[in-house]
């Protein structure tokens, strides 16, 4: 497809900034990564554990220079952009070692440069910088709207808050949206309650009782200092199938609005940093769908589809480097994994395969590296076996946070339970079927069945002697060595 003239010309300032960044890179090897995921997958918390491990000596025997005692130090460097505020590493490490509580999720993007001293495996020295990228997976899905006319948008957005479950979120806006004209004159009013009412339906759609992903435009949902903008004024409109915008119209306001949003907001996010990744995380929050049934299921696949179509990936080479850098590792990883008796996290793991499966396979001839993998970037809780009747049940022991409830019964946050998660079913499918729907990890009655998907507050450590203590984690060492591994040879 012919590129506009507005389009050749955002290409050559990509290209521009891919060349100053090359020439950058050359003298200082750097890895541009970016972390992101949709709401509640602990973006946060993986990036606060990924730095501590690495500045502090966490346990990581799976990432091979690390364990072999190639790395010799990786330190904190300043903030590399002067206008991308710096990741709150500091104040996140205190808020999960001292006060054991989670930190605030991710609502804007932030940076944070470690630097790492390391000697290759034909004993040079050498240094690797790693700028760690954190912003919300709600604007990656944005993206897409690029591609889009506000008609298509409108089409599709109607069309999918028209399908079970989300009808029966959207009803209060839908009956908003029988009584506007699309071909009226355009009324401030009007848009100011579609747009309410629209993103009061797309924030019910992300509650965990309904865990839907799949969710533009991101920014309604963590809208910032653009709160209350014409930016943020618009909604989809029911149109007819053929003709234009008269001028003038709400059909025509709407429209400017939604060009402006992906002007102000989404063009810029493109430019000036995502355009500039080397690789890629995605975290997903699997258990959230899981619990919530086959239709956030099939959102979520929806959705990771979606991003990763985003994404301009394939074997990074000279050329590409020098004009258009390319994306050639992305993991995809299922948090929460201490959620689960270690038995299931292979399950968990095909699980989230099988739902970026029909997304990877797009991609596999563009020769980058996609990998799964299901991980606890800060381990909350612990394993043991529970005696039930006869039965001896595989549990995790953990403490809840303050007021999360089960049973009946509410928690105060200093006492630890044990709970039978259940287990994933062997076949990935049948979380997909359609009836009976998926309620919950556990294979018993929901009244036979004990707390489920709780809360849980960071662990208690233990200080050995004046060294901080090391946060614990589930794999958290083979995403590393997947990343930046051969980065280090």
């Amino acid at each position: 497809m012919a590129l506009s003239f507005s389009e050749m010309i955002e290409e050559a300032r990509l290209s521009a900034r891919a060349l100053l960044d090359y020439g950058d890179h050359f003298f200082n090897p750097t890895v541009r990564l970016g972390v992101t995921g949709l709401s509640r997958a602990g973006k946060t918390v993986f990036i606060t554990a990924l730095i501590h491990g690495l500045t502090r000596g966490g346990r990581f025997p799976i990432f091979e220079p690390f364990a072999t005692g190639r790395i010799a130090k990786a330190r904190l460097a300043p903030q590399p952009d002067d206008a991308v505020p710096r990741f709150d590493y500091e104040n996140h490490v205190r808020t999960l070692m001292e006060q054991r509580r989670w930190p605030n999720s991710t609502v804007d993007i932030s940076e944070l440069r470690l630097v790492i001293d390391y000697q290759r495996k034909n004993g040079a020295d050498r240094t690797l910088t790693l700028d760690v990228v954190d912003y919300p997976g709600e604007w990656l899905l944005d993206l897409p709207l690029l591609n889009k006319s506000y008609e298509q948008w409108s089409a599709e957005s109607l069309s999918l808050s028209r399908e079970r479950p989300r009808a029966g979120l959207a009803a209060q806006w839908h009956a908003h949206l029988a009584a506007l004209n699309a071909l009226e004159a355009e009324d401030e009013q009007a848009a100011l309650t579609a747009a309410r009412l629209f993103t009061e339906y797309l924030r019910t759609c992300r509650d965990e009782r309904f865990a839907m992903s799949l969710l533009p435009p991101g920014r309604f949902l963590m809208p910032g200092n653009l709160a209350g903008s014409p930016a943020l004024t618009f909604a989809p409109l029911d149109l007819p199938d053929n003709g234009t915008a008269p001028e003038g119209s709400l059909w025509a306001m709407m429209r400017r609005r939604y060009e402006a949003y992906k002007d102000v907001v989404v063009r810029p996010f493109f430019r000036d940093h995502f355009s500039r990744l080397d690789r890629q995380v995605v975290l997903v929050d699997a258990l959230s769908a899981f619990n919530s049934g086959p239709e956030a299921l099939v959102d979520l696949e929806a959705a990771l589809a979606g991003i990763l179509d985003c994404f301009r990936i394939g074997r990074s080479t000279l050329l590409s480097s020098l004009f258009r850098p390319r994306i050639d590792r992305i993991l995809f990883a299922a948090t929460k994994a201490d959620h689960l008796h270690h038995s299931s996290h292979d399950r968990l793991e095909a699980v989230l395969r099988r739902t970026v499966n029909r997304a990877v396979e797009r991609a596999e001839d563009t020769g980058a590296d996609i990998d799964v993998v299901a991980l606890a970037a800060v381990r909350a809780t612990r394993e043991a076996q529970v005696q039930r009747g006869r039965e001896k049940l595989p549990s995790i022991l953990g403490t809840p946070a303050p007021g999360e409830t089960a049973g009946g019964e509410a928690f105060d946050g200093e006492t630890e339970v044990a709970t039978f998660p259940g287990d994933l079913p062997a076949d990935p499918e049948e979380l997909f079927k359609g009836e009976p729907a998926f309620r919950g990890l556990s294979s018993a009655p929901a009244e036979k069945s004990d707390f489920r998907f709780l809360r849980f507050r960071p662990p208690q450590l233990e200080r050995e002697g004046t060294d901080e203590p090391v946060l614990p984690h589930i794999r958290l060492d083979r995403a590393l060595q997947f990343l930046i591994g051969d980065r280090l040879q």
